[in-house]
């Protein structure tokens, strides 16, 4: 069974965009989903995010849309973006970060339009989840740790953007890289030419 880290947040259309494409992997492909702060990506790289540049945000925006739309599946902004998304990485985290969650999770604020941050919000998403105590769950000093511990490792392997594939040391990231990353896997010295 091969394996890669899938590190994502919510902030980004993209992970819920890439998801789509998740059945055309391999049966012996195992996806770890890694929950990490994007903005303490950012920060670590000198980075300014999409949406903090007012052309580049309109464009990537219309891309997600426009790949939604080209996959067939719901797309919706959430009523404010940027949103923090802390309350929704943790409550990933304390739910054991499977894919099943991050993907209810992503469709309630890009599938479903739904804000990312507010109270309201975030109790409905915890009622899809099957969950009462979300609260407690996003104060957990633990989930809090684990997170930051997340986001640190993410780092060190030289994540910069999400989503980000990592697997058997090679990096691929956006949803559009996956075709090149299923190439890797059928070619795996498919990098290590002289070139």
């Amino acid at each position: 069974m091969r394996r890669a880290d899938w590190y994502f947040d919510y902030i980004s259309p993209f992970p819920w965009i890439a998801l789509s494409r998740f059945n055309h992997l391999q049966d012996n492909f195992k996806i770890h989903p890694v929950p990490v702060v994007f903005a303490g990506l950012l920060r670590h790289w000198g980075h300014k995010g999409p949406a903090e540049i007012s052309a580049k945000r309109v464009q990537t925006f219309r891309m997600a849309r426009w790949t939604a739309m080209q996959r067939n599946i719901p797309f919706q902004m959430p009523p404010t973006h940027p949103f923090n998304p802390l309350s929704l990485l943790r409550l990933t985290i304390s739910m054991g970060s499977d894919l099943a969650t991050v993907r209810t999770i992503a469709e309630h604020i890009w599938g479903e339009g739904n804000a990312g941050d507010t109270p309201d919000s975030l109790s409905a998403l915890a009622a899809k989840l099957g969950i009462s105590d979300w609260e407690e769950r996003i104060a957990d000093p633990a989930v809090k740790a684990k997170l930051h511990a997340n986001t640190d490792a993410a780092i060190a392997r030289g994540v910069y953007g999400v989503p980000t594939f990592d697997i058997e040391g090679e990096l691929f990231w956006g949803d559009d890289a996956l075709p090149m990353m299923l190439d890797f896997l059928k070619e795996p010295a498919l990098f290590r030419k002289e070139e």
